[in-house]
């Protein structure tokens, strides 16, 4: 496994060059962590040479061959921004080579891919994490601290929203909302934020029941429509609403109702209403909201702090088996028809 001298830059390389690769080496020239992006890996390295004009540093290599970043030791981890469908054996030969792994969300296609790519790392020594950036948003960071203060009393109700539109052109690209590439529609390509970050302040579903379902407003495979009833293990109910046939397009939100108050999060700010009447926003007006890099940026110098220090990332990749269960178990309810349990 590679370890890090305190007396060298932490070398990252990303493989993927699609259509959040700009952000990720955004976030890499912004990153404040001692990182240097080393490589960039795509199936055509010369399309993929405009991503340096984003990158505030040296020059990374821009190839198609994967040993040149097994190979080089001053590469710590990599970044892996790929579909689905392609990681299994790329993430074999990275974690053999000892390359600690952040990837982009989902981990797989489906559950049992996800367990056995967290088994691929574990067995080789490596750390997985998963870039679930909404949990780095200031409301949601704020949200926790709130309720770390334990005045908000128990948790009763929990309403989870992603309310998006996505226009066909967008499933027109070759494999987009298909299983075989994707491994679903929109509860593993857009709700699985919105659902980690629920999760973050839920703790884990008990029971599901549920139906997905593809709209006459999209031609696609998978579904670009969920809805589902949720019991939480700690005697909380809630409820899932996901589309991409929801137009105009809306903002995903989270409202959490407690015993003493609720507070509704979404991207831009967080509402608290006490049970009293009062009332608290943030963030406070004037507040400069943040380029859509720093969310990713914030990920990746909590994974490379985590790697330096030997400390689990904010998701690993076990923690984020939890909301891989949670879509399976819904995917699971709409099909048969029932409530599905899932582990606690």
């Amino acid at each position: 496994m590679n370890t890090t001298s305190s007396s060298r830059r932490i070398g990252v390389a990303l493989i993927g060059a699609g259509m959040i690769a700009q952000t990720h080496i955004e976030a890499l020239s912004a990153a404040k962590s001692g990182l240097q992006l080393k490589a960039i890996l795509s199936r055509t390295p010369d399309m993929a040479r405009y991503l340096n004009a984003y990158y505030d540093g040296p020059s990374p290599v821009f190839t198609s061959d994967l040993a040149q970043i097994t190979n080089d030791p001053t590469i710590d981890f990599v970044i892996v921004a790929t579909p689905p469908s392609v990681r299994i054996d790329l993430i074999t030969t990275l974690a053999q080579a000892g390359k600690h792994i952040l990837l982009e969300k989902p981990v797989a296609r489906t559950l049992a891919e996800a367990k056995e790519v967290v088994q691929i790392c574990q067995n080789a020594g490596v750390t997985l994490g998963v870039l679930f950036q909404f949990r780095k948003r200031a409301p949601s960071l704020m949200a926790h601290r709130i309720l770390a203060k334990g005045r908000l009393g128990r948790l009763g109700h929990v309403e989870i929203s992603v309310p998006l539109w996505r226009s066909q052109a967008y499933y027109d690209e070759l494999g987009r909302g298909t299983y075989a590439r994707d491994g679903g529609g929109v509860l593993l390509t857009q709700a699985i934020h919105t659902l980690d970050l629920a999760l973050s302040f839920t703790g884990p579903v008990a029971s599901v029941q549920a139906m997905t379902a593809t709209t006459p407003l999209h031609d696609m495979e998978a579904e670009d429509f969920a809805a589902a009833g949720l019991r939480f293990a700690n005697g909380a109910v809630g409820s899932l609403t996901a589309s991409t046939a929801t137009y105009p397009h809306g903002l995903e939100s989270l409202t959490l109702h407690y015993e003493h108050g609720s507070m509704r999060i979404d991207k831009d700010r967080l509402d608290l209403h006490w049970r009293n009447g009062a009332v608290e926003h943030f963030p406070p007006p004037g507040y400069a909201k943040p380029e859509k890099h720093e969310w990713h940026q914030a990920v990746i110098e909590d994974f490379a702090k985590a790697i330096a220090t030997g400390t689990p990332p904010m998701v690993s990749g076990t923690a984020a088996l939890g909301v891989h269960h949670l879509i399976d178990a819904i995917e699971t309810s709409s099909r048969l028809g029932q409530v599905v349990t899932c582990p606690v």
